[in-house]
C-alpha cells in the first residue's frame, strides 16, 4: 500500500536490541556496492548507536524559560557561519550576523584578515551597524555620541576626552568574537575560550575537502521566516522519515526509510539520503527509465538533453554521468567523485542550528536561528552553490531574497516551482508542529530509535550546553 494509505506487515525478529531494526530491502551500502567508481571510506563508516527512547520534552519548544536558558547558555558558547568570504572580499567590507539578542559585525580588516566584533559601541552599548545589513566602511563610528573605530576593532577617536579620563583608549576598544573559516564560510563564536572550530566541525573537514565548498559561490540565497521554534525549524530537515508522507511526490525516485544516519561526538551529525532509486514503499517500484525521468524533474536548467538508461544500467549512474560531462564542458573534472558523491543527499548537521549537503547535483546549505526574543519565530537560511566558473569569468553573490511566513516559495526568482513546492511542504509543517505542541495532551515528543537519532543527537548535545 501506499505510505500513509495502508498497514505494511513485516516479521521483526523477536530478539532484536533497540535500534538495530533497519527498513527491509536496499539500503545505502548496498547501492556503494554498485557505485561505477571507487567510494570513499567516509561514505563506507557507519556510526551510529542507540541513544535511548525517552520523550523530547515539548516545553523544550514552547516554553520562554527555556528559551532564556538557550539565549544564556547555549548561543554564546556555539560556532556558527555568519557569512561567506565572497561577502567581504575587500579591506573594510563587513557583514551583520543577528541571532536571538545577538548582534556581531564580521569584517575584512587593512591587512586582509577576517576580524569579528560585538555590535555594540563600549560607550553606552548602542548597535554601531543595523541589523542584518552589509557594506563598506573605513571605520566603525557610533551614530549616538561619535566614538569610532577602526577595522582591527580599535577606539582610535571619540569626543571630549577630558571627560573620560578613567578611559583608556587601549582597553576600549570593541569586544572581540571567535571567528574561523572553513569551506568559504565564517564562522563566529561569542565565546573567547571556545573549542577550536577544527575541532568543533570534526570530522566534517576530513570527509570533505574544505576546497569542495571554497569553489562554490552563493548563487541563490532565501530567507523565510517561519512560525515555529528554531529547533522545530531545524528538525524538519534532520530525519527523511516524513518524505513518505509529505513528499509523496518523491518516492518514485528517492530513498525513505531506507537512509542512513551516523553521528560524532557532540557537534556533528549526517544523513545519506539515496537518490535514483525507488522508496521503500512505493506501491509500484519504477523501471530504471522511470525512475531517471522522474530524477531529471527539477533539474532541467542542468541537464542540457534527455538521457536515456541504456541496458544493464541503472539511473543512478546515468544521472552520475550527465553531471561529471557536464561539468567538464566547462572545465571541472568530476572523474574522481563516485556516483553517491554526486546524486545522493549528504547531509552534515552541525549543532546548534546548520546544515551542509556536499552532494554535486544540490549542493545546499541551511541554517535556523531565533529572531529577536521570540522562542516562536524563526528565521530560515535556504542557499544554493554553483560553482565558480573554471575560465575566471565573473560571478555574481546573490542577496538573500526574504519572504514572510505565509508565503510560497514559488515567488522566489529563479527557484524552480517543483523544489519550490518542496520547501512549501516543509515548512508548511514546521507551524502545525508547533501548535500542537501546545496543546498536546502527552508531555513530549516520540522519536524513532534510527530514523530520528540526528533530532536525539543535537537534544542531548543541548542538555549538555545547559546542564540538563
Amino acid at each position: 500500500m501506499p505510505a500513509g494509505k495502508g498497514t505494511i506487515t513485516m516479521t521483526v525478529e523477536k530478539d532484536i536490541k533497540p535500534g538495530e531494526a533497519r527498513c527491509p530491502g536496499v539500503s545505502v551500502q548496498d547501492l556503494l556496492d554498485k557505485d561505477s567508481r571507487p567510494v570513499p571510506d567516509y561514505l563506507r563508516q557507519q556510526d551510529y548507536e542507540f541513544l535511548g527512547d525517552e520523550p523530547i520534552p515539548y516545553q523544550r519548544y514552547t516554553s520562554r524559560d527555556f528559551f532564556d536558558q538557550e539565549l544564556d547558555q547555549l548561543w554564546p558558547r556555539v560556532w556558527q557561519w555568519a557569512c561567506r568570504e565572497e561577502h567581504i572580499p575587500e579591506p573594510g567590507d563587513y557583514v551583520v550576523y543577528d541571532f536571538g539578542p545577538f548582534s556581531v559585525i564580521v569584517t575584512r580588516t587593512e591587512s586582509g584578515d577576517i576580524a569579528a566584533f560585538r555590535n555594540a559601541c563600549t560607550h553606552r552599548g548602542t548597535k554601531l551597524r543595523e541589523a542584518n545589513t552589509s557594506g563598506s566602511a573605513v571605520n566603525f563610528r557610533c551614530p549616538y555620541h561619535g566614538w569610532t573605530f577602526d577595522l582591527e576593532g580599535n577606539l582610535t577617536d571619540y569626543m571630549c576626552e577630558w571627560d573620560f579620563p578613567h578611559v583608556d583608549p587601549k582597553e576600549y576598544g570593541l569586544d572581540p568574537v571567535s571567528v574561523g573559516t572553513w569551506g568559504g564560510f565564517v564562522f563566529i563564536n561569542l565565546d573567547p575560550d571556545a573549542l577550536s572550530l577544527d575541532e568543533y566541525l570534526d570530522p566534517l573537514p576530513d570527509h570533505i575537502e574544505s576546497k569542495i565548498f571554497e569553489d562554490r559561490y552563493i548563487a541563490m540565497h532565501v530567507q523565510k521566516e517561519l512560525n515555529c521554534n528554531w529547533k522545530i525549524a531545524s528538525e524538519a530537515f534532520l530525519e527523511a522519515y516524513h518524505v513518505m508522507e509529505t513528499h509523496s511526490q518523491l518516492t518514485g525516485a528517492s530513498g525513505d526509510a531506507n537512509t542512513q544516519y551516523d553521528f560524532y561526538g557532540d557537534h556533528v551529525n549526517r544523513l545519506i539520503n539515496v537518490a535514483g532509486i525507488s522508496g521503500s514503499y512505493v506501491e509500484r517500484p519504477l523501471t530504471e527509465q522511470e525512475i531517471l525521468d522522474s530524477f531529471l524533474v527539477g533539474d532541467s536548467g542542468d541537464v542540457s538533453e534527455k538521457p536515456t538508461v541504456p541496458e544493464g544500467g541503472t539511473a543512478r549512474q546515468v544521472v552520475a554521468q550527465s553531471f561529471r560531462d557536464l561539468a567538464a564542458s566547462t572545465g571541472t573534472d568530476l572523474s574522481a567523485f563516485c556516483d553517491s558523491e554526486i546524486v545522493d543527499s549528504i547531509a552534515y548537521f552541525i549543532f546548534p542550528n546548520q546544515q551542509f549537503f556536499a552532494g554535486v547535483s544540490f549542493p545546499i546549505v541551511y541554517r535556523f536561528r531565533p529572531i529577536g526574543l521570540e522562542h516562536d519565530r524563526t528565521l530560515f537560511d535556504l542557499i544554493l552553490l554553483k560553482t565558480k566558473p573554471s575560465d575566471g569569468s565573473p560571478w555574481e553573490t546573490a542577496e538573500p531574497f526574504q519572504i514572510g511566513h505565509g508565503e510560497s516559495f514559488a515567488v522566489v526568482p529563479g527557484l524552480d516551482p517543483y523544489i519550490a513546492n518542496i520547501y512549501d511542504q516543509d515548512t508548511g509543517n514546521v507551524a502545525a508542529a508547533h501548535q500542537g505542541a501546545l496543546t498536546a495532551g502527552r508531555s513530549g515528543a516520540t522519536l524513532a530509535n534510527y530514523q530520528e537519532v540526528r533530532i536525539r543527537h543535537m537534544h542531548q548535545t543541548l542538555e549538555k550546553y545547559l546542564g540538563l
